[in-house]
């Protein structure tokens, strides 16, 4: 355990690709992480890294100063946030803090924040823009929103992952910063996809063209450093980022514009390559591969999908 860390106990409540990485790193990092998972095999990763897994969401908030979520659905985070608010906790702790990091909708995120501030907890809403191996750049960027003082607590923590920690406003704040990241994301995808395949059609080396321009200080970006390269290998597992997961992003995205009567039309285009990436099998694959649907509508020989 690190003395000097004066949040001495974090839970990591879902273990998955973001949940897991987050932990391990705060294991890493000298926290006390206690973790909970109803995947066993993430159990066994969270144990393995140094960390204790608990047997309940429940458990995790009764013994943790903070408790970060990092959940694929709205009814995880539900479900969770309602075993968080039924914890036994000592008189002599802190308040327990959650650390939202899923990206779900704002009313989601206003619900947990509600049930939890009636059980006594206080919450903020900080998603991520990046994935796992971007962390290990140290290329995070956290959105993060709510009360000034609640972050001020838990920032050093957050640093565990970045230098990045934004703060961007008032609760719910972060979830609308990550979906503007979301939908750039989701059109540059598709665009590293589409370049690599006209590319290809072209006759031209793929390879070549990722040599001179994903490095480019005026077209180039991190989309087209890292997925390009999946591409490039027409190798999509393990996944950055699932297409399956994706598609609710982007459900999420185009839901919140729909509300404000936004147009988004880039991200109208782009939604049905993730759909037929779908339909191919390719749900558990890396978004990388909506460039196996461009290939197979150009014509193209398909990938391994591996």
């Amino acid at each position: 355990m690190n003395k000097n860390n004066k949040l001495q106990t974090i839970g990591v409540i879902g273990l998955g690709i973001m949940g897991g990485m987050m932990a391990e790193a705060l294991c890493a990092a000298g926290y006390e992480v206690v973790g909970y998972d109803p995947v066993t095999a993430a159990r066994a990763r969270l144990k393995k890294a140094g960390g204790r897994p608990l047997a309940s969401s429940t458990a995790v908030a009764a013994v943790a100063d903070v408790v970060i979520t990092s959940l694929a659905t709205a009814s995880a985070l539900d479900d969770v946030v309602a075993k968080i608010a039924v914890a036994k906790r000592s008189k002599t702790q802190a308040p327990l803090v959650l650390v939202e990091t899923s990206t779900l909708t704002i009313a989601d995120k206003e619900r947990a924040q509600l049930a939890l501030a009636l059980a006594g907890a206080q919450t903020l809403d900080c998603p991520i823009s990046g994935n796992a191996m971007r962390m290990k750049a140290g290329d995070w960027t956290i959105f993060a929103s709510g009360p000034p003082s609640v972050l001020k607590r838990v920032r050093p923590l957050l640093n565990v992952f970045t230098s990045s920690v934004d703060y961007v406003g008032a609760y719910g704040n972060g979830t609308k910063m990550k979906l503007i990241a979301n939908l750039l994301v989701g059109i540059y995808n598709v665009a590293t996809a589409e370049c690599l395949t006209f590319a290809r059609k072209m006759k031209l080396d793929p390879q070549h063209v990722w040599d001179m321009f994903a490095g480019s200080p005026v077209i180039g970006n991190g989309v087209f450093k890292l997925r390009g390269k999946l591409m490039l290998k027409q190798k999509y597992l393990p996944a950055t980022m699932k297409v399956e997961v994706f598609q609710k992003d982007m459900q999420v995205i185009g839901d919140m514009a729909k509300s404000l009567d936004c147009p988004l039309p880039l991200l109208n285009t782009c939604a049905p390559l993730y759909t037929t990436a779908m339909a191919l099998g390719l749900a558990q694959h890396d978004t990388a591969s909506v460039c196996e649907v461009l290939g197979r509508m150009a014509g193209l020989a398909g990938g391994r999908r591996t």
